[in-house]
């Protein structure tokens, strides 16, 4: 019988243990990793699916809540945008033109001044002196030649006679003449005298407002050299723009047919619309330098809301087109195969309805194809939606698409652009907030729903 071993022989008999490779490890880590985000993902899973169905992003088969608007029948202005400065027609230095010293200013800086309305007063006494002096010359050599011509008739009564000479009175004759010249130089040295008196009075040439005043009273004024005021005429006031070359050909079509295009003056912000006027006229050739011909329209200026060298951003008006099916521009959504929009049906359910867009105004946008008046389409949380889902109207939830009037243009500037079969008629000179054209084709891009494309 053999004797037992003793434990500790027994351990050191034992074979060791093969350590574990870098290898095992990494599968072990990645296993648990794995693990770890599958778990995460469940708990969140299960958290969006037990939620209370309604809210803005229902769970799963919950009905979403959406902003709607209804499809309408308005008027879309076709505008050409453009950067545009107010600039008068008139803007008047005044200056002396004789010279003197000034005695007195009649006008307050900021003034509104008629034509003709006096601004200074030269000291008039010199000019006055000298037109007294020239007018005593005057009379000295009229009389002169009444006795003059008093003796050639004397003379021609004489010769008849035989008492004179031919030579006498031809002599006559040539000293009234001479005298008769006098007299003319005398009258025109009159004119003048009564001319440089009237220059002590300084008129404003034109209505309008006056800016600061350049002098003070006791100046010693010089001719022409010396600025009294300038006279800036404010009624009517026009306003400069240019659009670009491609939209020349339009703008000029509707100028030689006698149209009266309207004109609208925003402010920089696109906020506020500060005057509405009529294009005038137009230059008389593209500037290469930019490709853009320069415009020119009047306002009336009533309230003197235009102020000289102000920046403002026009809309010209090309045209309006009646009747036209219009929606919200946010309800619009672009797609791979093209615009679409989510209509809401009786049972609450959404269709996914392809559309054909034609020009915008401001928020709205025209539809040729896909919509009707009266139809309810979606332009909130659309890019949560999906063809047939369901859907909540919040009470008064609808709003107008249009209130049936006119649509007025964008307050971005993006007015005014077709798109799709429409060629853009949008004004490229833009910057900073006046993008001057409109997104071409679906007047709002909007995100496309996750797993579908618009249905055909």
């Amino acid at each position: 019988m053999n004797a037992p071993i003793p434990e500790y022989e027994l351990e050191t008999a034992r074979p060791l243990a093969a350590p574990r490779s870098p290898l095992k490890k990494l599968l072990w880590a990645l296993g648990a990793i794995v693990l770890v985000v599958l778990l995460v993902l469940g708990l969140r899973y299960r958290a969006s699916t037990t939620a209370a169905p309604g809210g803005r992003f229902g769970g799963a088969g919950g009905p979403l809540t959406v902003g709607v608007a209804k499809v309408t029948v308005g008027d879309i202005p076709i505008t050409v945008n453009a950067l545009g400065t107010v600039t008068p027609l008139a803007t008047v230095t005044v200056h002396p033109q004789i010279n003197g010293p000034l005695v007195k200013i009649a006008f307050t800086e900021g003034q509104i001044v008629n034509a003709g309305d006096l601004l200074a007063l030269i000291d008039p006494r010199p000019f006055q002196a000298a037109l007294d002096q020239a007018q005593g010359q005057l009379k000295h050599d009229q009389a002169l030649l009444a006795n003059a011509r008093i003796d050639l008739q004397r003379y021609k009564t004489l010769l008849a006679q035989e008492s004179v000479s031919d030579q006498t009175y031809a002599t006559q004759g040539s000293l009234v003449e001479q005298d008769e010249a006098t007299v003319a130089y005398d009258q025109a040295a009159v004119e003048t005298a009564r001319l440089n008196l009237s220059y002590t009075r300084i008129t404003s040439p034109v209505s309008g407002r006056v800016g600061l005043r350049q002098v003070d009273l006791g100046n010693l004024l010089q001719a022409i050299s010396s600025t009294v005021v300038i006279v800036t005429q404010m009624q009517p006031m026009s306003v400069l723009f240019t659009v670009p070359e491609d939209n020349v050909n339009d703008v000029l079509e509707h100028l030689h047919r006698g149209e009266k295009l309207t004109v609208e003056a925003y402010d920089r912000s696109l906020t506020n619309k500060i005057a509405t006027g009529t294009l005038t006229n137009s230059d008389n050739e593209i500037d290469t330098t930019t490709g853009t011909l320069k415009l020119r329209a009047l306002f009336d200026n009533s309230k003197l809301e235009l102020f000289p060298n102000q920046f403002v951003n026009a809309h010209l008006i090309l045209e309006t087109l009646h009747d036209q099916t219009v929606v919200s521009g946010a309800g619009v959504q672009t797609g791979a195969q093209g615009s679409y929009v989510y209509v809401v049906n009786a049972d609450s359910t959404v269709s996914m309805r392809s559309v054909v867009t034609g020009p915008t105004a401001g928020d709205l946008i025209s539809i040729t194809k896909g919509l009707t008046a009266g139809q309810t389409v979606v332009i909130d949380g659309a890019d949560q939606l999906r063809d047939g889902a369901k859907v909540v109207v919040p009470q008064g939830g609808a709003v107008a698409g249009a209130n049936g009037g006119a649509a007025r243009p964008h307050r971005d500037g993006s007015g005014g652009a077709y798109s799709g079969q429409h060629r853009q008629r949008s004004s490229g000179s833009s910057s900073g907030s006046d993008s001057g054209a409109t997104q071409g084709g679906s007047g709002r891009p909007g995100a496309a729903p996750s797993g579908g494309n618009p249905a055909p």
